[in-house]
């Protein structure tokens, strides 16, 4: 393997140009596979333990999986996101807060669940959906949101935004369909899979919706651009006409076009292609970067509400990762092997463990603070990357400390969760009992 300080020095030598063509040596040719289920781990049940392939024993691993989780759900009030909040009906409620903005979102919500069913925590599970149902799932037929999930409320249960953020919906869903999978379905809201099939189908087909909100009059109406087959950033006004790349997750579409309602499982297996496509418009050509908005044809959308929009940013630092777990779970479309090679190519330039969190994507550092919500990501793209760095990506996460300073301890710590997770092969499809 190369070292860091080698990668640096061809870095210096050749520039970014030359840097790219020495990386193509390590990528295979562009292929696409026809066949429906993939060679990845769908198909063969085999999970890539990055850490292990690192030297680490499983024994730490496991150990350092377990201590992340302890940590960020039962640590003390200086460490943990996660709350009891009581019981209702239903039993115990609990949430897992946005330290930094004092709320519970939907994003944070959906990743809690999604790492307690890959876990096998089924009390944490239910408790979080029970305080999502209760508080942030919408039913009243008039309201703009109906059928969807509020994005931000505070930790009291009073909501400060009625608008929807489908990235919490896919979460949503596809934590309820392995929780079906394993555990398998109960009475009400615990019947996971109706709930997964409800949500889905109002993804793609709830009535265009105009009234009131705590904020005021709001249109809302379906999660996806029926004619782009695409992921939508809000549905508002029920036409947006942009998207956000890390709302991508063909992994999940490939899922749902097999598990999910039968009327649209051919929308979600051409939505699975089409964001495979939209990922190679929407990277950067040399430094693999993507924008937090684009538009349909990957171009960057700027909105003034976000000066971040155009950039590499908070968003953005997930996309990496949806593509390559994409790679790993389907390995449909090896161009995801490429865009892992070219992003962490760009980060190598500048040190593995000292790039910063905020560019453009043209690659000008906005932000220099390393940040271990983005190593998280980038250690996870080396599920698909074929360079001999990708393995110091891996070492730098793996030496990441959990994260508890205050203003990333929320979204940095979901990211490690959700990441160690995927390195470690404990991210896994939880597929239908037969």
């Amino acid at each position: 393997m190369k070292t860091n300080s080698t990668w640096k020095k061809a870095y210096r030598t050749l520039g970014w140009l030359g840097m790219c063509l020495l990386l193509v040596q390590c990528t295979s040719k562009k292929e696409v596979v026809s066949n429906k289920d993939g060679n990845g781990a769908y198909a063969t049940g085999v999970y890539r333990n990055l850490f292990v392939e690192n030297g680490h024993t499983q024994e730490e691993v496991t150990a350092k999986v377990n201590a992340a989780f302890q940590q960020l759900f039962y640590g003390d009030t200086s460490q943990r996101l996660y709350f009891d909040a009581g019981t209702n009906e239903f039993g115990p409620k609990a949430y897992l807060s946005d330290i930094n903005n004092n709320d519970v979102r939907s994003e944070g919500m959906s990743y809690g669940m999604m790492v307690c069913v890959q876990m096998d925590k089924k009390a944490e599970f239910d408790a979080l959906w029970n305080w999502a149902m209760n508080h942030m799932y919408i039913r009243k037929p008039d309201h703009p949101s109906k059928g969807y999930f509020a994005w931000s409320i505070r930790t009291d249960g009073t909501p400060l935004s009625e608008g929807p953020a489908p990235d919490g919906e896919e979460y949503f869903v596809m934590s309820l369909y392995f929780a079906a999978n394993r555990w398998g379905n109960g009475q009400g809201i615990y019947n996971y899979k109706a709930y997964a099939d409800t949500i889905l189908t109002d993804m793609r087909h709830r009535e265009i919706i105009t009234g009131k909100t705590i904020t005021g009059q709001a249109t809302t109406g379906p999660m996806v651009n029926e004619q782009a087959t695409m992921i939508l950033f809000v549905p508002d006004n029920g036409g947006n006409t942009f998207t956000d790349p890390s709302y991508h997750l063909p992994a999940f579409y490939e899922l749902w076009s097999r598990w999910g309602p039968e009327a649209d499982r051919e929308f979600w297996a051409a939505a699975a292609d089409t964001s495979r496509k939209f990922f190679n418009k929407a990277c950067h050509p040399v430094t693999g970067l993507v924008t937090d908005y684009a538009n349909f044809d990957g171009t960057p959308h700027f909105v003034e509400w976000n000066p971040n929009s155009v950039n590499f940013a908070y968003d953005s630092w997930r996309t990496a990762s949806n593509w390559a777990v994409d790679w790993s779970w389907w390995q449909k479309d090896s161009s995801e092997q490429e865009l892992s090679n070219r992003i962490q190519s760009f980060f190598a330039g500048m040190g593995v463990t000292a790039y910063g969190h905020v560019f453009k994507q043209s690659g000008e550092v906005i932000n220099p603070l390393h940040r271990i919500g983005l190593a998280a990501t980038n250690a996870t793209a080396s599920l698909a990357a074929t360079n001999p760095v990708a393995k110091e990506f891996v070492e730098d996460f793996w030496n990441s400390p959990v994260p508890t300073i205050f203003d990333q301890r929320y979204y940095d710590g979901t990211l490690y969760l959700l990441n160690i997770l995927h390195c470690s092969g404990e991210f896994r499809i939880w597929k239908p009992k037969e």
